[in-house]
């Protein structure tokens, strides 16, 4: 890179075969200057010793003269003994450093004879180099990756605490060069996507070096790709008044002309900031297409149509083909045939998804544009979050390129749209049972089934000629049978063809028997059934039995351990049976250790449980040991994560085992894995025996609504329990439903929603006399007055709290209602019994040893001190509770925790650290913690940036909050109406 201080590469030292091995030397001067001897670091003795060692390192290898070394050391005014101190530091150095190192030479010194890579800014020049060639090569990866490892070296100021003129110059012009490696970095991750993430270093960095337009630059861009326009102005308008204060000059060009281009919403700034050159790697090339069918019969006329409109795409326009049908009709297997055929016509290669659009839980845009996205080479760090971003970035890979995308089983219009490729020269395949009219350009066909030729070829080949032709008329029986429906004619000729002491009359005769095949071959979804019913009835029992019981359970897959559960076997003779299930087609094999029913299949198998499972009270059994075994891993998993909770003691007793974790990790892994079939368990478990267990499940997976994962399907599952309690008059299920649901509204910042569902609650477990619950009702009802600014109300709440705890034996329960009554007391200005009460929860938490809600009562505790005025130790339980946050992926207190810290940083007068801190909060909080929370957060970030002298993002940032506490008529708003009065004291 330009400008890039040098120093000489190292040579290795000489070595004799006879001598022991010796330890290396390093040495650090980004940083304090360091010694080490492998892992043992080495004393370097005064600053003015520490001097002359940063000096000779520096010095390129070349020998300093005394004369020089003075002058670095002291200046213009060395002392009268300056030759002989400098002696003394020379000798008390080699006594450090290996022999050899230290060399006299010409009346001065020189280090010599390093390894390579001893020094940590040559390490660092090397990988800025490196960087550097990727750039050129068009790898921006690759180099924003080097950089980011480059600028790892730095260990705080270059030379700290190194006396002497020389190593003030050489301080200065280190750090710069750093900070044009930073501005290189942070290039590299807006080429890459990565805009959200970089907002808040830059904001952190033109706060430091606010006369630094790059800095600025690249601030207003990543701004602008975030979507924060007004900001990204804001930030220009800063600059320009900062610079006519300070310097009496205007912006540089390339600044105003971003300003522009962002006001008129210039649609390349979306692209990467500057031409990016071609990568000297081969560019990734997909090729994602299923196997297509050896025996793929008929469908000539459709083969033809589809593959003339493929063909049109070639260096003209993109091409959609939509085919709709019912299942089972070969929507897949033509789609798949016709892309193989075009695949000379794509050459940079085909994309295949599985849209999952007939099943209960059809994939989400984003999530195939990520998996799409990885598959064309870019790193998951470039990939953004949102679905337009991704769309837009989908399209730029494909511009350029031949592509053909199969989308398969789409739910509707709207599901594949993101997906389009939109390029000239690409091609879009769509399957769908939906005929999809409102897909604008489209290329719409309707499959029907096959024809009797077609269906008898298709037989024929599965089954072999000599077998058919001897029985042509019984062979045309079995496809008409089968309704000429593919699926049907496979399955059926492939049972045929498996037995070889059967006849095709004998198959024939099968089909024919009305009473098992009529029913179904009627029309529509019918027709599928029936070909599921043949290879139903061609297994053992116990596989028809596995079949049958799990197409029971809802959810969109299920885990092996789950399934045994359901059918109450061993782990082991149950993947036994599903892999058997697998090698008939009617089980997939989803990833190892998870199963997933087709959706029809399912309803299938749903059928047949009703028709054939008997006694037919093990349908109900087979659920209930789901449940238990659901209740029961979930319980374990909530006991580890908060050792001494209560909780556990009231829940429903289970009869059924679950899974036991001895590893932390493994137990949250399991939560997370689990949680969209674990809710769906919940919503499916209804029935007055089942219900009570069902709720609590519900709290014993609070975590998901906590860490804000799952939250809405989360609360979606409480109102539906809740319901359900309601229509069986069962109470106790009821308050505790409610508890659930108070918990999911408060999470998700809907306070007065979350009051009356506790309210309601603490009403319901009195006159049952559920302790659990009202105890648990009376903490919330405290907590959700705090925000309502009813302080009052809330101290008579968690005062009963306590006092309710406590009777009950239940010590985090009381631990956290302490903590609550700290922030009701803070709140009313008793900040010393705030900070007490904190403290007296936390204690609590510590002697339990429960790091996770211990981590609340450091978030209470930190909340106080700050109030009190003990900054550093408020800085410090903040921190704590920050990292034990992070570590059990509880994302909404994480994002709370950075915005206080951000809090605290105001209070100590660190406005850029401040800003840091809150931009870290809207990234982390995006999508959960309310409205609320984010506008509390953007409130911050305004007093941040003001502090900072960024009033114009400032402004940007308090409107923005004072619309979202407007929207809730929250009395914030007075506070956000008075910072953007320019009259307002700070």
């Amino acid at each position: 890179m330009d400008g890039v201080p040098r120093v000489p590469e190292q040579r290795g030292r000489g070595s004799s075969a006879a001598a022991e091995p010796v330890a290396a030397l390093r040495f650090g001067v980004l940083g304090p200057v360091r010694a080490w001897r492998g892992g043992e670091q080495l004393p370097t003795g005064s600053p003015q010793q520490r001097a002359l060692l940063a000096a000779l390192l520096l010095r390129e290898g070349r020998t300093a003269t005394a004369a020089e070394l003075i002058d670095a050391l002291w200046g213009e005014e060395p002392p009268s003994q300056a030759l002989a101190a400098l002696r003394t530091y020379a000798s008390r150095l080699r006594k450090v450093l290996d022999p050899g190192v230290l060399v006299s030479e010409s009346g001065g010194y020189a280090v010599r004879g390093l390894d390579e890579g001893a020094l940590d800014l040559a390490v660092a020049q090397e990988l800025a180099a490196e960087a550097e060639k990727a750039k050129n090569a068009g790898d921006p990866g690759h180099a924003r990756e080097v950089l980011g490892k480059a600028l790892s070296l730095w260990a705080g100021e270059v030379l700290a605490g190194v006396p002497g003129p020389y190593a003030e110059a050489q301080r200065v012009r280190l750090e710069e060069w750093r900070l044009r490696l930073q501005e290189s970095r942070l290039d590299m991750d807006l080429e890459l996507g990565c805009h959200a993430e970089a907002v808040s270093e830059l904001t952190a960095l033109t706060a430091a070096h606010p006369l630094r337009e790059r800095l600025r630059e690249l601030l207003m861009l990543a701004l602008y790709r975030s979507g924060r326009q007004a900001e990204a102005l804001a930030v220009y308008a800063d600059t320009r008044r900062l610079l006519a204060d300070e310097l009496g000059v205007d912006p540089r060009p390339g600044l105003k002309e971003l300003q522009q281009r962002i006001l008129q919403a210039d649609p390349g700034l979306a692209q990467p900031s500057a031409p990016v050159a071609e990568p000297a790697v081969v560019p990734v090339r997909p090729a994602q297409l299923p196997a297509t069918v050896p025996d793929f019969t008929g469908r000539a006329a459709f083969v033809s149509e589809l593959s003339e409109v493929l063909a049109t795409a070639e260096g003209r326009v993109m091409a959609v083909s939509a085919l709709a049908g019912i299942g089972g009709v070969g929507k897949t297997t033509l789609a798949v045939h016709v892309a193989h055929q075009a695949r000379s016509a794509f050459p940079d290669g085909q994309l295949y998804v599985d849209l999952q659009g007939a099943g209960p839980r059809a994939a989400e845009p984003e999530t195939v544009l990520g998996s799409f996205l990885r598959a064309l080479g870019t790193p998951d760090s470039a990939i953004p979050d949102s679905l337009e971003e991704r769309a837009a970035l989908y399209r730029s890979v494909l511009d350029g390129r031949r592509v053909l995308v199969l989308l398969d089983n789409a739910k509707d219009a709207a599901q594949i749209r993101p997906l389009l490729p939109g390029m000239e020269g690409c091609a879009a395949l769509v399957t769908s049972r939906v005929r999809m009219v409102d897909l604008a350009g489209a290329h719409l066909v309707d499959l029907d089934v096959m024809s009797p030729d077609e269906a008898l070829q298709l037989f024929t080949k599965i089954v072999g000629e000599e077998r058919v032709a001897s029985e042509r008329e019984a062979a045309l029986d079995v496809v008409a049978a089968c309704g000429f429906l593919p699926l049907a004619i496979r399955i059926a000729a492939s049972r045929l063809a498996a037995r070889r002491t059967w006849t095709v009359s004998v198959l024939a005769a099968k089909l024919a028997d009305e009473r098992r095949r009529l029913d179904e071959l009627q029309a529509g979804d019918l027709a599928v059934k029936a070909t599921f019913e043949l290879g139903y009835g061609a297994l053992e029992p116990a596989q028809a039995r596995a079949f049958r019981l799990l197409g029971l359970a809802d959810g969109p897959d299920i885990s092996l351990a789950a399934a045994a559960a359901v059918l109450d076997l061993p782990p082991e003779d149950t993947e036994d049976l599903l892999e058997s299930l697998v090698d008939t087609s009617l089980l997939e094999s989803a990833a190892p250790g998870r199963y997933r029913y087709h959706d029809l299949v399912r309803l299938y198998a749903r059928a047949c449980a009703e028709r054939d499972e008997w006694p037919p009270s093990e349908r109900d059994a087979a659920l209930s040991r789901l449940l238990d075994f659901y209740l029961a891993t979930a319980a374990g998993v909530y006991a580890i994560e908060r050792p001494g909770d209560r909780l556990v003691d009231h829940l429903a007793v289970t009869e059924y085992p679950g899974l036991r974790f001895d590893d932390r990790r493994e137990a949250q892994d399991w939560l997370y894995a689990e949680a969209v079939c674990l809710l769906a368990c919940v919503r499916q478990s209804t029935a007055p025996g089942q219900l009570g267990r069902a709720v609590d499940l519900l709290w014993a997976a609070v975590d998901l609504t906590e860490s804000g994962a799952n939250s809405k399907e989360y609360q979606a599952t409480g109102a539906s329990t809740r319901a359900a309690a309601q229509a069986v008059g069962d109470r106790q299920a009821e308050s505790r439903a409610l508890v659930t649901l108070a918990n999911g509204h408060y999470y998700s910042g809907r306070f007065e929603l979350a009051d009356q569902e506790a309210a309601d609650a603490l009403e319901l477990a009195e006159a049952v006399g559920d302790s659990l619950a009202s105890c648990w009702a009376s903490n919330m009802l405290g907590v959700i007055a705090l925000y309502q600014s009813r302080h009052e109300d809330g101290e008579a709440h968690l005062t009963r709290a306590i006092e309710s705890f406590r009777s009950c034996g239940d010590r985090p329960g009381e631990a956290s209602a302490l903590c609550n009554l700290s922030r009701i007391h803070l709140a009313m200005g008793h900040t010393a019994s705030a900070v007490s009460l904190a403290e007296q929860g936390t204690s609590m938490y510590d002697d339990m040893r429960n790091a996770l809600k211990g981590a609340n009562g450091r978030y209470a505790l930190g909340l106080a001190l700050t109030q009190s005025g003990q900054v550093q130790r408020a800085t410090d339980r903040l921190k704590e509770a920050l990292e034990v946050f992070r570590d059990r992926r509880q994302r909404l207190w994480e994002g709370m925790t950075l915005f206080r810290l951000a809090e605290v940083d105001l209070i100590a007068r660190r406005p850029a650290q401040a800003a840091a801190n809150a931009e870290l909060a809207l990234t982390v909080l995006r999508g959960i913690g309310g409205e609320w929370r984010r506008g509390n957060v953007l409130t911050a970030l305004g007093r941040a940036l003001r502090g900072l002298g960024q009033t114009g993002r400032a402004q940007v940032c308090w409107q923005e909050a004072l619309e979202v506490f407007e929207k809730l008529d929250a009395p914030e708003a007075e506070e956000v109406r008075a910072l953007l009065n320019p009259s307002a004291v700070a």
